[in-house]
């Protein structure tokens, strides 16, 4: 079963700094979201106290576009990146729809647009639940409504539908919570 781990934990405020995450599956070794913070080592160190290189990453998925969460991409130059339309190696660009893909044995990937037409979430079945890893929510409360959302119908939209999933979401730029009645929807 995947395992995650939360490597930054992501913050808006005095700066901006994405969640970075790294999935480590049976046939993958998948960080998501390496977008800014505050020094590389935030990503690469947690990294190597796992005994990882980042050469050892095979796949990179982004949320969306935004540079908060891609600044740091270039970090694993063997991985094949992954977002809403496509997948990136070298020289190759492979459409395909991200809706169902599957990038690692329990590690599949779901369009939910709503913060950007872009979005979407990386879905991990650990062995203690599923985890979500979403620019659905900003962090465990805070914005209540995205001010940036294109699309707030559809945010709420994909936000009921991870809530009705995940047990564990990590959000775009905060601390990984557990979902309750409390959590915007």
């Amino acid at each position: 079963m995947p395992k995650v781990h939360l490597l930054s934990a992501g913050y808006i405020g005095d700066g901006v700094a994405s969640s970075v995450s790294l999935i480590e599956a049976d046939d993958a070794l998948i960080v998501v979201d390496p977008g800014m913070v505050r020094a590389r080592g935030a990503i690469l160190d947690p990294i190597a106290g796992l005994g990882y290189r980042p050469e050892d990453v095979t796949d990179v998925i982004i949320s969306h576009h935004h540079p908060d969460h891609t600044m740091n991409i270039a970090l694993f130059p063997d991985a094949s990146v992954h977002d809403h339309w496509a997948t990136y190696r070298d020289d190759q660009w492979t459409s395909r729809p991200a809706e169902g893909f599957v990038v690692a044995s329990g590690v599949t990937l779901w369009e939910t647009p709503g913060h950007t037409p872009q979005d979407i979430t990386t879905i991990v079945e650990e062995e203690a639940g599923v985890v979500a890893l979403t620019h659905l929510w900003w962090t465990a409360t805070l914005p209540l409504e995205d001010p940036y959302a294109t699309d707030p119908d559809a945010l709420h939209r994909g936000r009921r539908r991870v809530f009705d999933l995940a047990t564990t979401i990590i959000p775009g730029h905060g601390t990984m919570f557990t979902p309750d009645d409390d959590t915007p929807r």
